[in-house]
């Protein structure tokens, strides 16, 4: 091999003075291109304490795969060079194109992070890149942790917690969501107290005392752990959750009635669930006949339905006080409906007022995490489920942290 050749390899790389390329073989058989690195450079710094030492020996060889020459899979081989440093002792030098406990060069690890996210699958990015599922899962845990260490939180006003569900039954985990900057932030275990404390935990107190609201569901853990963690914040009980609980006695009033009128040989009520979920302007034109019927007839559930409506309302008050005087006005209207499911929702908002009340002020919702739910919802589909919680939370930060997951290669 000449030198030309190996200056061309060796520039190609992006290697200092200190690398130089002894030998670039091309096996056709195997079809593998093998390219030799040997460390030539007089002085070394301690990869811990970064003071200049001497050199010790040379590691055993290692290999790390780089992008394919030509469509042919292209491998680089050297022994890494070992420090002897007076404080830290005996330590093996990084490789300058690759990470610590890589087996692949940064640039490969770049064009394999573009691909996974192109194609939002890891199992055909995985077929695309020749690899295995658990080499590419490990190519994005990598981006995440290097994602988080370059992640800058300078100001976070506005917090979103949720729950997700992780595996089958009542298993979940906790999120937390930037919402002016559209990111999640962090993934925990369960949706218990403790696992919202850790949530908080990796924000520091700085951060924590600049968030202004924190929008979350009506769960006594989210809420506890909020109020320790960030004392000067306003829990906020967003339209979306109300408007699914309100969603959600309209259907039990139905259900309850629907089977009282089956009794009586009466069918109104069949197969009108899907109706009542509707608000009026977003009823399709071919249901509207058919719902126009149901609300002339002395339904219950069309009762219920109408509190639910009216209720959204509440959310196009102007201040506090205007929003106070319209929900005792609604809560009165409600309690005195008999409609024990409404009656409930009612009683459990009033016991949460303060949180609910908290819209008219800060006016966040729970909408981004919503929508990084469906999000995720894709994602554990995509993988048919996972057994790991940690893989499960590097998949979601790796799509949704939007974090800079690809490596800085400029000083190779």
């Amino acid at each position: 091999m000449n030198e030309l050749t190996t200056e061309h390899y060796r520039a190609l790389l992006g290697l200092d003075a200190n690398w130089k390329v002894t030998s670039v073989e091309f096996l056709p058989k195997q079809k593998v291109v093998d390219i030799h690195i040997r460390f030539c450079g007089s002085g070394l710094k301690c990869p811990q304490c970064k003071c200049d030492c001497t050199q010790a020996d040379l590691a055993p060889q290692r290999s790390w795969r780089h992008l394919d020459t030509m469509q042919v899979t292209t491998t680089i081989h050297a022994s890494l060079p070992r420090s002897k440093c007076e404080a830290c002792g005996v330590l093996t030098i990084a490789a300058p194109w690759a990470d610590k406990h890589s087996r692949f060069t940064l640039l490969f690890e770049c064009m394999a992070i573009e691909v996974v996210q192109a194609y939002s699958n890891v199992s055909a990015a995985a077929a695309l890149l020749g690899l295995n599922w658990k080499t590419v899962h490990s190519i994005m845990d990598r981006a995440v942790q290097r994602g988080l260490k370059l992640r800058e939180l300078e100001q976070i006003n506005h917090v979103g917690i949720d729950e997700n569900s992780f595996g089958k039954g009542q298993d979940y985990v906790s999120i937390m969501v930037d919402i002016d900057n559209k990111r999640v932030l962090e993934v925990q275990p369960g949706r218990t107290r403790e696992s919202v404390d850790n949530l908080w935990k990796t924000l520091s107190e700085t951060l924590r005392s600049s968030i202004k609201a924190v929008a979350m569901d009506m769960w006594q853990p989210f809420m506890e752990s909020t109020r320790v963690a960030c004392p000067n914040e306003k829990v906020v009980h967003d339209k979306f959750h109300v408007s699914k609980y309100l969603g959600e006695a309209v259907d039990q009033v139905r259900r309850q009635e629907n089977k009282q009128l089956l009794e009586a040989g009466d069918d109104t009520l069949k197969g009108t669930r899907q109706l009542w979920l509707y608000a009026l302007e977003n009823l399709p034109e071919d249901k509207s006949t058919e719902f126009l019927f149901l609300q002339k007839e002395d339904l219950k559930t069309g009762r219920a339905w109408s509190m639910k409506e009216n209720f959204r309302h509440f959310w196009e008050c102007c201040d506090i006080e205007e929003a106070k005087v319209y929900f005792q006005s609604w809560y009165t209207w409600t309690t005195r409906s008999q409609l024990a499911p409404i009656v409930k929702v009612a009683a459990m908002l009033k016991r949460h007022l303060e949180g609910v009340l908290a819209y008219i002020t800060h006016r966040i919702t729970n909408a981004m995490s919503e929508g990084f739910n469906s999000r995720i919802q894709s994602i554990k589909s995509a993988a048919r489920g996972f057994r790991n919680f940690e893989n499960y939370r590097t998949r979601i930060l790796f799509f949704c942290g939007r974090l800079e997951l690809i490596p800085n290669v400029s000083s190779h």
